[in-house]
């Protein structure tokens, strides 16, 4: 039997490995870790009972729960699934594949800002003021991936940026407030938008619901979310699993060109 093991064999388990190793890094990352480990003691004991011990009835039974718990773990973790795939896509390394099918030009030193100034320069003034007067505030700038689903569950605007409609937005007694703001293709697509929560416990404990929520959207898709603090006036950026606190006007504009961090 070890004698016959060869490459081929080799590769075939060190794959397993780096599949295994990556899926536990996700349900690290979205605590869902010890559904993992109950998958793989579930596995583990599926293998000795029908292929070790060749426990017929048992087995037939486990053989059935496998095909019916391949769906439930599909759909128990779609979000996962589908970050896993764009994450695949989006890898740098994939992309520039891609870009030799698609025929794009190559990129230059200018194609590294993703909004121009006219976009990102009032939400900065916005911003700094919503910080002197206290006023909480969460926008999410949206890059490769589409947020139809999440606009959707706002009100739709489709305006042109500006200061004084970002501010009118997250004044405390108007009716969109309470809620993110949405940007798309250079205009506000939609205000008083639902996001996820973000469950992650590393999360500062003076940060709030707003700092959850613009951890729970870039920790899904690839958007850029700025979050003003309503108790301190601090502005916030966060990109995939990271903050970025205390920024200052210079550093949020930098931020806000490169649509990441």
């Amino acid at each position: 039997m070890f004698l016959s093991f060869g490459l081929k064999d080799f590769v075939d388990i060190l794959s397993v490995a780096l599949i295994l190793y990556y899926c536990y890094k996700v349900m690290k990352r979205s605590r869902s870790v010890n559904v993992f480990y109950g998958v793989l003691i579930f596995i583990s004991i599926w293998v000795v009972v029908s292929r070790v011990l060749g426990m017929k009835l048992l087995g037939g039974i486990l053989d059935r729960l496998a095909d019916v718990g391949t769906i439930a773990l599909i759909v128990l973790f779609q979000e996962e699934i589908r970050r896993f795939f764009y994450d695949l896509g989006a890898h740098e390394k994939v992309r520039r594949l891609t870009r030799l099918f698609r025929a794009e030009r190559k990129p230059t030193n200018d194609d590294d800002a993703r909004y121009d100034r006219e976009v990102i320069i009032p939400i900065v003034m916005a911003c700094m003021s919503m910080s002197k007067q206290r006023v909480g505030a969460l926008i999410v700038m949206e890059n490769d991936m589409p947020m139809t689903d999440y606009i959707r569950t706002g009100e739709v605007i489709d305006a042109r940026i500006t200061q004084r409609l970002i501010e009118n937005i997250f004044f405390k007694n108007s009716p969109l407030h309470d809620g993110a703001m949405i940007v798309s293709d250079g205009k506000i697509a939609a205000a008083a938008c639902i996001l996820p929560i973000s469950h992650d416990l590393d999360i500062p404990k003076d940060f709030g619901l707003r700092h959850r929520a613009g951890k729970g959207i870039t920790a899904n898709t690839d958007a850029l979310a700025v979050i003003v603090s309503e108790e301190t006036g601090n502005i916030t950026a966060a990109y995939g699993d990271r903050f970025r606190s205390h920024l200052a006007a210079e550093e949020l504009e930098t931020i806000l060109m490169k649509g990441r961090f």
